[in-house]
This record gives C-alpha cells, structure tokens and sequence, in this order.
C-alpha cells in the first residue's frame, strides 16, 4: 500500500471508540490529522461484564451484569480556520442482563434497546493544518493541541419504574482538551475532561435526581509501525459525580481507574480494523467492569 494511503488510513482510525460509559472513555488518537473531506463510518461490537456501565449515578449495588453493544458510527473531516476538525455521530444498540441489589433488595434485568446517541465536534487548535490529500503526503505530525464537545441526547429507551435502564433520560456536556506530541514512530497522548449532566426529573418512580460533574484524565502510549499499525497502552482516571436525590446528597462520589489497550491496522486503502478492550483497576462506588470490543472502519472521499 502506497505510504501516503497508509497515513490517511492511519489518522481516521480515532473515530469510534465504542466505550459504553462517557465518563470512562478510552480514546487513543482522538485529535489526529485527516486529510480534508474524509469521511468515516464505523461499525462495532463491544461486551460488557461487571458493574452499571451507563448511568454512573444509580444506586445499586454488587451489580452483574453484561451488556452486548452494536455501535454504527459516521465522522467527517473538515476545515476550521485552517486547522482540521471533525465531526462524529454514534448510534449504540444495546441489550442488557444480569442482577444487582437496590436498597439491599436483589433485582434481575434483561432489556434490549437503543443507548442514547451521542454528537462531537472536535478543532485542533494547534499542529494539524487542513490539509488535501495529495498536501497530506508530506506531513508529519509534532505536536498537536486540540478541544472538542460532545453531547449525548436523552432519546433511547427508558423505563421510570426500573432502576437500571439503557437509557439516561437526561442530557450530558462532555467538553475536553487534548494533547498529542510525536517522538519518531512514539505518540504520547493526554484528554482532561469534564462530564456535565442535566436533572433526571423522572428517576424510579418520578423522583429528581441530579449529579455533579464527573472530571477525567487519560494517557496514551502509542506506537506506530511502517506498515500503518498502531498499538496503544492507555490509562484514564475520572473523579466526582457525587448524586442528590430530591434535595439530599449521597455519598456515592466516584473516584475510578482503568487501563487498556488497542490495536489498529490498515486492511486497504479503505478498510481498517481495530481491537480494543479495558478494565477497572479501583473504584470507590463499586462500578468497575471488564471491555472488549472491536471495529471495522470504511472511509471514502477527499480525493481517496
């Protein structure tokens, strides 16, 4: 494959991680160069074990249960004052089962649904000018500084009358800052993160729940092959998002880690595939949970 094909291949395969939990993503190349007008779709596949992975907030306890995701995706590369941007929507379908406690009380759970959509804007501030295909042959990345804001939307499915639902029935603002900075075929990447949640006004019976902002770090530790493969060490930390039920406060601040790892490769020119998985190593309100997932990535457009 000519190397040029190889790059571009390479700076699409960020989009899509297919984390079933905002607040304890793992996204390694999340503000790589593009060439312009590249778009993406993303199909995907990830199995949860262990803890509640959508809703951090909900009172539950010694949950088991396991989650099987399918996630279809679509980005677009595009020009931000002459640095590049980019644009993603992702569609989860979920089904979910196993058991958990609720105020001491054992509780089984089997539903299947969509997971809320969620929609991302991100500008690189700093290092990746908008570039053509052709221009993207003689790039080679330094560093690069970038921002972006994802929202996740309330439209999925949810049931008042149960605790543990796909859906969160409320809106999510996830803004971030990122950090990227090549040394020869190394890529050492940092995120700081902010997770900021409307009121469920309709919780378990109606009840109005709030939680405060969940803020996260993470790291990447990337590697980048000749042949356009890349494997990743990442870790990510993430704090806060103690709840209030109708005016009184919880004592459920989270405090979390969880580390992983990826692989991506290049099938051809359009295709990519990449494999993922993560695990909890601590968490002070027992949401821990074990990830594995992969993704088939299509791109097309911007002279490719």
């Amino acid at each position: 494959m000519h190397p040029l094909y190889l790059k571009a291949a390479a700076g699409g395969l960020a989009v899509g991680t297919l984390a079933v939990a905002q607040a304890q993503e793992i996204e390694p190349r999340a503000y790589s160069n593009a060439p312009l007008g590249m778009n993406f779709v993303i199909a995907g596949y990830a199995y949860t074990q262990g803890a509640v992975p959508f809703d951090a907030s909900l009172p539950v306890k010694n949950a088991q249960l396991k989650t099987s995701n399918a996630v279809l995706a679509y980005a677009r590369v595009f020009d931000v004052w002459g640095q590049s941007g980019k644009f993603d929507a992702i569609v989860p379908y979920t089904g979910l089962s196993g058991t958990a406690e609720v105020a001491g009380q054992p509780f089984e759970r089997n539903v299947t649904g969509f997971a809320d959509p969620r929609f991302r804007l991100s500008v690189n501030l700093y290092g990746a000018p908008a570039l053509t295909l052709r221009e993207f042959r003689d790039y080679e990345q330094d560093m690069i500084i970038g921002a972006s804001l994802q929202v996740s939307m309330p439209a999925s499915q949810y049931d008042s009358s149960r605790v543990v639902n796909i859906g969160t029935n409320r809106w999510s603002f996830r803004p971030e800052v990122g950090i990227s900075k090549a040394v020869g075929p190394w890529t050492l990447e940092f995120q700081a993160a902010a997770t900021l949640f409307t009121d469920n006004r309709d919780f378990y019976g109606g009840h109005t729940r709030s939680q405060d902002p969940i803020y996260s770090l993470q790291g990447h530790v990337i590697y980048g092959f000749r042949s356009g493969v890349w494997a990743s060490l990442d870790a990510t930390t993430f704090a806060g998002g103690r709840t209030t039920l109708n005016g009184v406060r919880g004592d459920d601040r989270q405090q979390n880690w969880r580390v992983g790892g990826t692989l991506a490769f290049p099938v051809d020119v359009r295709h990519s595939i990449k494999i993922y998985a993560s695990s909890g190593v601590s968490a002070r309100t027992d949401n821990n949970y074990d990830l594995i997932g992969i993704a088939w990535q299509y791109r097309w457009g911007g002279g490719l």
